[in-house]
């Protein structure tokens, strides 16, 4: 009977160091990595609002630079740049086009110009991962938010010049310059793994922009090209992670 108190007691003393090192998923509590992150990021968007008025689908691409703290804290800086295919505003080039879409150049032959859309945001983030499982604290779900620059206008093409009325200052009668502020908030799903070979994001972006135009005229439409806008994008956005912070040691000791 005593002896069986005794096991009784010691198997009572290893479950509680177990229920102690484990969390309720199982898996030995971490301690989250602090450090710096470079980033290349892409996203596929969806224009809402005025933005769709004016462009279709586009591209997001470029780079940022995160610091993570051991609370899984992350602030940053980054830049999108900003890639589309689809014009759709109205009146565009219409007083230069004939009914096939062509227009006259400096020879008096016909020709023909390709609009695309360009633009960048460049923004202030913060967030927080908050992790699903102790034993993996950097793993789990990324909120962020962000503060920045927005900026978009129609690139018109005219790589030979030989379009008098698309060259020089001639052009920023055409281009739709708009920008102003521009608010971000993304959720997604982040992991970054022990091996610090695999770290990627993914989620959901949404952005909002309040921007201007910034042309005091629009020669193809007749009219100011200085309104207020309110942007807006939502598309599913990809991070990829390379860290550049020391690993430390798991290694762990037991007396």
């Amino acid at each position: 009977m005593k002896k069986a108190g005794y096991l009784l007691f010691y198997l009572l003393i290893v479950t509680t160091k177990v229920i102690a090192q484990d969390d309720l998923f199982g898996g030995e509590k971490k301690t989250a990595k602090e450090g710096f992150l470079a980033t290349f990021s892409t996203s596929l968007d969806i224009p809402i609002a005025d933005m769709a008025t004016r462009f279709g689908i586009s591209n997001r691409v470029g780079p940022a630079l995160y610091y993570k703290t051991e609370k899984n804290w992350m602030f940053g800086v980054k830049v999108d740049f900003i890639f589309g295919k689809q014009i759709n505003e109205p009146g565009f080039l219409s007083n230069l086009l004939f009914s096939d879409g062509t227009l006259l150049n400096a020879n008096g032959y016909r020709s023909s110009t390709t609009p695309l859309e360009r633009g960048y945001i460049a923004a202030f983030e913060v967030g927080r991962i908050f992790s699903i499982k102790k034993s993996k604290p950097d793993n789990g779900i990324l909120v962020m938010t962000s503060i920045g620059f927005m900026q978009h206008k129609i690139f018109i093409a005219n790589k030979a010049s030989d379009i008098p009325q698309l060259n020089e200052e001639y052009l920023k009668g055409y281009d739709r310059l708009a920008n102003g502020i521009s608010f971000e908030q993304f959720v997604a799903y982040n992991h970054i793994s022990n091996s610090d070979l695999v770290n990627f994001t993914i989620g959901i972006n949404f952005t909002e922009g309040f921007t201007q135009g910034r042309r005091d005229y629009w020669f193809d439409v007749s009219k100011p090209g200085n309104d207020n806008r309110f942007d807006m994008l939502i598309g599913i956005k990809g991070n990829w992670y390379i860290p550049l912070y020391k690993r430390k040691s798991e290694d762990y000791y037991f007396e």
